[in-house]
């Protein structure tokens, strides 16, 4: 049923809403030399958190929903957002997960969304969720400070298979609001790629929620990059209904699956980040993770609970 479904024909549904009322949602639309559109959500405009909610959505593939709500940290109320796919393999690793590298020349850019599920970005990860997308049309979320030039445009249309025309380039950098909001939106997705990491099909995932608190962005690119993953690491909760015949599988791995579980975790994610030279490969991959699971295992019955939001370092992020 699930190579039926085109996560870039879906999610281009919602690149449509975006570029149609671009007042609405603060993006500015605009075309390259070859045709490939750009829909800049934080560059030169002013982007939203609406534009963030749609964004995150697009980078599901359009087969999950995300909201705008609020919680409250230690007596203050900031935003959040919280997400749900009845498609967690496919939303979550075939399309969210920010698994494409754009490099080119002087330039890059992490990836994410539909576009990977035709580039097959990587491949190992669509191999394991038995899944390939085939669409004319793709659409990408670049999380870059800078639009991308022609070439790396060319790169993704070729490495897609797909006209440059028929490519669209969503552009949020970190430090914007939509940025802010559609990391935040990745702590259900977190915690799938977690638990496949540790040896749990991700097909067995039926059902996955996500929420955290969207932290106030900061004008300094690695502040930004330290707030916007500590509200996942410190604040993000998720849930997933699974499938498992043996509770001792689940009780072995779920522990491992949380950000506390993580060498680096009681620091503030800006400190670890200057620490590893700002070289995301330099980190303890454990921390990008869920500060807390539930999770449900539909075969059993059996609900498995670990790790806790940590309002404490919540805070400590805001006011450091």
């Amino acid at each position: 049923m699930e190579e039926k479904i085109s996560v870039n024909k879906e999610a281009l549904k919602l690149v449509k809403n975006l570029c149609s009322q671009p007042w609405r949602y603060g993006v500015k639309i605009s075309e390259t030399r070859s045709g490939a559109v750009f829909i800049d959500a934080g560059i030169k405009a002013p982007g939203s958190y609406i534009a963030g909610k749609i964004i995150t959505e697009i980078c599901m593939g359009g087969l999950g929903k995300a909201s705008l709500s609020y919680m409250c940290i230690e007596g203050i109320h900031l935003p959040a957002v919280s997400t749900y796919t009845n498609y967690p393999a496919v939303s979550a690793l075939g399309s969210q997960l920010a698994g494409w590298r754009v490099e080119t020349d002087n330039y890059v850019a992490m990836g994410s969304g539909p576009a990977r599920a035709l580039a097959l970005k990587p491949r190992s990860i669509y191999e394991k969720i038995g899944y390939m997308d085939e669409s004319d049309e793709a659409a990408i979320v670049l999380e870059a400070s800078q639009p991308p030039p022609e070439r790396a445009v060319s790169l993704i249309a070729e490495e897609c298979g797909v006209s440059p025309r028929n490519l669209s380039i969503i552009l949020v950098p970190t430090s914007s609001i939509a940025g802010f909001v559609q990391i935040a939106g990745r702590t259900a997705e977190t915690g799938v790629y977690r638990l496949m990491e540790l040896g749990f099909d991700p097909r067995m995932i039926k059902e996955a929620w996500g929420c955290a608190p969207v932290l106030p962005p900061h004008p300094d690119y690695a502040e930004s990059m330290g707030r916007s993953n500590d509200a996942i690491l410190y604040g993000g909760s998720a849930y997933y209904n699974v499938i498992c015949e043996d509770n001792k599988v689940l009780e072995e791995i779920i522990p491992k699956a949380v950000s506390s579980s993580s060498k680096h975790y009681g620091q503030l994610f800006s400190q670890i980040f200057k620490e590893a030279g700002m070289d995301f490969y330099r980190i303890d991959p454990k921390i990008f993770a869920p500060a807390k699971i539930v999770i449900n295992n539909l075969k059993t019955g059996k609900v498995f609970t670990v790790g806790e939001v940590n309002q404490k370092m919540l805070m400590k992020s805001i006011i450091a």
